[in-house]
């Protein structure tokens, strides 16, 4: 499978990680000057598995170059505010006149249309709308801001990987493609449809720590350490709440888990237990039980976790530890091929494998 990728930040260049990750032949098609990214280009491993050449689409012969690439891809990927990539002269019907079949990936945070369609905005904003951001946190706080995990990766990237990947089916079927159109807001509200669902039902309260999945259960949630580092705490179903309240040795708080009345009372006792002793000597008493309890660690220390090193959920390549490719295949297993793609450095091998040798002609795409 191949894919062309038009540089940008955030989502658009996630989402063809994913897709380089799983073995597609991704270009990404890098713009003099980079993309705005505050990172050095052989540190970004959102480009790894990845080749780039490097075109100036404002130039003459820029989208030429581009739709060259087109005609021979079964996906492009484009991040641009709507009407941008048209005005260049690479939008889908530019694209599909040389291509029928290309599946036209759009990645926006607002979508193709709608009022705010020609608005800046970011991950937050996104959430913001949505009603997903409005659930996270303390009730007495601002909204606990996510990184841009839920909004760019999850209600983006995501839902764009699975969008082109489905137009992808449909185009080999019929011989015809499509323009996926990815919204940031619609694939975040989409993520929140079992909220919806327990909203309706009556089974969930519109504001934030006061349902069983938002802190507001004491028995879900985190916990501090007495040195000050954090435990995470998931003990949901009655066996397991029951193990874990033993491992406290709280067991006489095991009638509190449906009284609503005691919940404050339950979360002081097991707040004072957690600061009795530090993160490890936590992990340390829960290790081997079902109660649902684990060390929150931070970026670093994730990759030494025994599960997580006894798996290989995070690789290194290069010098740079980095998430391994998932999901994981038994007949066609992935892997970290190569490092991050710098800008134009594969002009020469697209050229010649694309069959595209007008890449060459453009001073843009040369690699020195």
């Amino acid at each position: 499978m191949r894919v062309v990728e038009l540089a940008g930040i955030g989502p658009g260049p996630f989402a063809a990680m994913l897709l380089a990750d799983l073995g597609a032949d991704v270009v990404r098609v890098d713009r003099p000057g980079g993309p705005g990214l505050a990172v050095d280009p052989a540190h970004d491993v959102t480009n790894r598995n990845k080749r780039s050449v490097r075109v100036d689409l404002k130039s003459a012969d820029g989208p030429a170059r581009v739709l060259d690439l087109a005609e021979r891809a079964d996906i492009l990927i484009e991040g641009n505010r709507p009407g941008v990539a048209e005005r260049l002269g690479v939008g889908p019907e530019d694209c599909h006149a040389r291509n029928p079949r290309l599946v036209y990936g759009r990645m926006t945070g607002w979508g193709q249309h709608g009022p705010l369609a020609q608005r800046a905005g970011h991950d937050v904003a996104y959430i913001a709308v949505t009603g997903a951001l409005g659930m996270i946190g303390a009730p007495d706080e601002p909204p606990a801001v996510p990184a841009n995990l839920l909004g760019d990766y999850a209600g983006g990237s995501l839902y764009l990987v699975v969008g082109v990947l489905a137009a992808l089916h449909h185009a080999r079927v019929s011989g015809v493609g499509q323009v996926v159109d990815a919204a940031i807001v619609d694939g975040t509200a989409h993520l929140t449809a079992m909220i919806h669902g327990m909203l309706a039902a009556g089974r969930w309260q519109d504001r934030r720590a006061a349902n069983l999945l938002d802190g507001g259960c004491p028995y879900y949630g985190s916990y501090e350490t007495a040195d000050g580092a954090y435990m995470a705490v998931g003990a949901l179903e009655r066996q397991f709440y029951e193990e874990f309240l033993r491992l406290l040795g709280l067991d006489d708080l095991i009638p509190a888990r449906k009284d609503l009345t005691r919940w404050g009372e339950l979360r002081e006792r097991v707040a004072a237990r957690f600061k009795s002793r530090t993160r490890d000597e936590w992990t340390a008493v829960f290790e081997g039980s079902d109660a649902c309890v684990a060390p929150v660690l931070s970026l670093r220390e994730a990759p030494r976790h025994p599960h997580l090193a006894a798996r290989g959920t995070f690789t290194e390549r290069g010098g740079i530890t980095q998430p391994a490719p998932a999901p994981r295949f038994s007949a066609t297993p992935t892997a970290v091929r190569t490092g991050p793609a710098l800008p134009g450095a594969g002009t020469a091998d697209v050229a010649r494998d694309w069959d595209v040798p007008r890449l060459l002609c453009d001073p843009a795409t040369d690699d020195a």
